[in-house]
């Protein structure tokens, strides 16, 4: 097949996605409350909303493989990351490449996101719409 999605990342993305999570990785509680806080913000303006967050419980779950969390990891910090390609001000192409990066890592590890990690995704999302 040589659908874009299907062909696993380059050496040169594996090595973008290193850089671009190694000071993440350094503080990991600081991801994840940027994470949060990013997202409850824009949770209801991303139709991508409960993949991003089964990808982050995915990420943080001790049995996932170390590739797979970095490459979801990779993904998360660009999402987190306030200077991206395309600002996430612009009203419906905002968050495109967001998306387009979040399907590219999913598409290479989906088998690792279980469907606990979709519930709690769910639960998380009914909760902060509660918040």
């Amino acid at each position: 097949m040589s659908e874009p999605f299907m062909k696993p990342f380059s050496k040169a993305e594996m090595e973008a996605m290193r850089r671009a999570t190694q000071d993440e990785a350094r503080d990991e509680e600081g991801l994840k409350r940027r994470f949060w806080a990013k997202l409850k913000r824009v949770a209801g303006k991303i139709p991508f909303a409960e993949d991003l967050v089964a990808a982050f419980f995915c990420a943080t779950d001790p049995a996932t493989p170390s590739r797979v969390k970095l490459i979801l990891l990779g993904a998360i910090a660009y999402f987190v990351f306030p200077a991206d390609a395309i600002t996430d001000l612009l009203p419906l192409f905002g968050f495109a490449d967001d998306a387009a990066v979040l399907a590219a890592a999913i598409t290479q590890v989906a088998g690792s996101i279980t469907d606990e990690h979709r519930a709690r995704a769910k639960t998380a999302l009914e909760d902060n719409k509660k918040a």
